[in-house]
């Protein structure tokens, strides 16, 4: 069976499709999605991983009542180039394949407590004894068709398995970040800025105390960090340039306390027991920016002040009190164009515009004095 295929800056070629064993096939452990995957890990624990992060069950019921779709071939690469009759690992189609391994073992479904898949008949285990697939002789083959589909494509990935895709691709098969760009249509420089926040990552928890099993949130949100690692104020907070830092540790050593600290604020810390500082990346994240441009909101922060309040501390007295004016002109001349149809009479209302009042008065006696004394000055200078 074949199929026409148009790869990224290649000819149009044959797409060979053909049956393979499953007992031929192996789940990849390097599958740029599985995050809680330990090291070397087994196929049933990758089997458990997906199933753990990524609802292979609605794929396995899929199966289990319509079977498997020849038209959607597994990709596979031989698992050893000295072999290349196998066997294959699943470069693409990782969750397809571990729905079968369970709809076919009821072993492994009550070892990874799979419990609401259901038993397949003799006959339906028969037709998923062998899968389509269609072969490469390498991952590099696999690039730009990945690429292409799950960073800017039909089926994307979550952000962290973006950048890891990126930086297996660029760091393993040494292709550009450019051309890695080109190739799936970026023109926001995504790449480059995911390339960066996973090189931040990897140095965080290798040569500093964070650990991302260590945050407070369940879900990982690895955008916090490769947006705020764009901006001039966190690079300069952890010591790094935008072109320079685009490589494996790429913060200088003496700024290593920075890059943990700029880790626990973006994610808290369990053991620590520290609330991260980001909650919503909007405005949370433009706050800290603000914040990290000013000496004294970085002191507050470490004093453990709040983020809200080491905001204010950042801005001065100056700029907040510019702003607390603005906000009250705002708000009062919202108050006027309701007045004929917001007040009647009510004393509580009227007592509370008397109070305004007041303090409009003792401010206004500030201000002039305050500027008495300014005209003095510099009349005598």
């Amino acid at each position: 069976m074949t199929k026409k295929r148009t790869a990224l800056n290649e000819e149009p070629s044959e797409l060979k499709v053909m049956l393979e064993p499953v007992e031929n096939l192996r789940l990849d452990p390097s599958n740029p999605r599985l995050l809680t995957v330990p090291e070397n890990p087994t196929q049933e624990e990758l089997v458990q991983a997906l199933w753990k992060e990524f609802a292979v069950d609605e794929v396995a019921l899929s199966i289990a009542a319509n079977g498997y779709f020849q038209e959607e071939p597994l990709l596979v690469v031989p698992e050893d180039k000295a072999h290349p009759e196998g066997p294959f690992l699943v470069v693409e189609g990782n969750r397809r394949f571990a729905a079968v391994l369970l709809l076919r073992s009821k072993e492994l479904r009550d070892k990874v407590r799979a419990t609401n898949l259901p038993d397949i008949n003799d006959h339906q285990r028969a037709q998923l004894d062998k899968l389509p697939v269609s072969k490469y002789s390498e991952k590099s083959e696999l690039w730009q068709h990945l690429g292409f589909r799950h960073i800017n494509g039909p089926q994307p990935w979550d952000s962290f398995s973006k950048a890891k895709f990126v930086a297996d691709v660029h760091d393993s098969s040494g292709v550009s970040l450019d051309r890695i760009a080109d190739s799936i249509g970026d023109r926001h420089s995504t790449v480059k800025r995911l390339y960066r926040g996973y090189n931040l990552i990897m140095q965080a928890e290798s040569q500093t105390k964070f650990k991302r099993a260590d945050r407070i949130a369940n879900k990982f949100f690895f955008s916090h960090l490769y947006t705020a690692a764009d901006q001039p104020e966190f690079q300069k907070f952890i010591g790094i340039d935008p072109e320079k830092s685009l490589k494996s540790n790429p913060v200088p050593k003496d700024k290593l306390n920075e890059l943990e600290e700029l880790m626990i604020w973006l994610y808290g810390s369990q053991s620590q027991k520290k609330q991260p500082l980001i909650q919503t990346q909007n405005p949370d994240l433009n706050t800290l920016r603000e914040v990290l441009s000013d000496p004294k909101g970085v002191d507050a922060l470490r004093a453990g002040r709040g983020l809200k309040r080491s905001h204010e501390i950042s801005l001065g007295d100056e700029r907040r009190f510019r702003d607390a004016l603005i906000r009250a002109k705002d708000e009062l001349q919202t108050a006027n164009g309701i007045l004929v149809t917001g007040y009647s009479g009510q004393e509580d209302i009227k007592a509370l515009f008397q109070d305004i009042l007041k303090i409009v008065d003792a401010m206004d006696q500030q201000i002039q004095s305050k500027q008495t004394k300014r005209n003095r000055s510099g009349h005598r200078g």
